[in-house]
């Protein structure tokens, strides 16, 4: 368990506002069936390309029921949720946003995973001591809130047993230029520190890690992205991520499109497998 810092409690600011566990049961209220992981994704799923973005990745892991994954920044738990649910793997994510653990952890009694899917509340860059405890670990989303990226890839390695497949799906930067802000991950520059995919191999090189692919999935993202910002805008499902983000959702929604769409972003993937003994 990790004791906030000024720059984590920014970051928790800007993703919790209260209410999100409320919000989440009125929308499931109105829903005709009981919440699945698939009808979760909706809200869950808070990235871009969604639930699609999360199955491509999790796919390269080739992952099975003898694994255990370490999830980090795990949000709602979606990515935990899927992992745990389409391959059998023991799942357990770090979050520094309390509201989120909290909500996870719920959404996943909901749907009949907790023996599975475990949450802690904590730091990405302050993990438990259990070294070697797993056999994958996955980041959709997070680097773009990490200031320290090299040191959070060589804690994440320090968890991972050697020859352990590490996938990343994060938002980087093309070049010098950056998006218009509020963003999805960001209110302000302050709590963004985005970099491009040389910057990331760097640093997964320096932690021990060897990089084995580098993907961009814009047009995959693009391809995805404008019907989940129509329906967000719109408030127009129960579930959705208008529920998680707020009421500035649109505004971040078009802020992102028109960064992924003139090139100044591109979410991409990186599979990496860790070194050591």
């Amino acid at each position: 368990m990790s004791t906030q810092n000024s720059g984590n409690k920014d970051l928790a600011d800007h993703y919790s506002f209260g209410g999100l566990r409320e919000r989440i049961e009125h929308g499931l209220s109105t829903l005709s069936q009981p919440p699945t992981v698939a009808s979760l994704g909706a809200v869950d799923e808070f990235h871009v390309g969604g639930r699609p973005a999360t199955a491509h990745l999790v796919e390269q892991l080739a992952l099975g029921p003898a694994d255990r994954v370490l999830d980090i920044g795990s949000g709602l738990g979606g990515t935990g949720r899927y992992i745990a649910s389409s391959t059998g793997a023991a799942v357990v994510g770090v979050d520094v946003t309390e509201e989120y653990v909290h909500v996870a952890r719920w959404l996943t009694e909901l749907v009949g995973l907790s023996a599975l899917v475990k949450f802690v509340h904590a730091a990405a860059a302050d993990l438990p001591a259990q070294e070697r405890e797993f056999s994958a670990a996955t980041m959709v989303h997070v680097g773009m809130n990490l200031s320290d990226k090299a040191a959070v890839f060589t804690d994440i390695a320090a968890q991972l047993a050697p020859g352990s497949a590490f996938g990343i799906y994060d938002l980087l930067v093309t070049g010098s230029e950056r998006p218009n802000y509020p963003v999805p991950w960001a209110s302000t520059p302050t709590t963004s520190f985005l970099e491009t995919a040389d910057d990331y191999v760097a640093h997964l090189v320096a932690a021990g890690f060897t990089v084995e692919v580098v993907t961009d999935r814009s047009e995959a993202a693009l391809a995805g992205i404008a019907h989940q910002a129509a329906a967000t805008s719109k408030g127009s499902s129960p579930l959705g991520l208008h529920l998680v983000m707020g009421p500035a959702t649109p505004t971040k929604f078009g802020n992102l499109v028109a960064a992924i769409g003139s090139g100044v972003i591109a979410p991409t993937e990186i599979i990496a497998r860790s070194g050591g003994n």
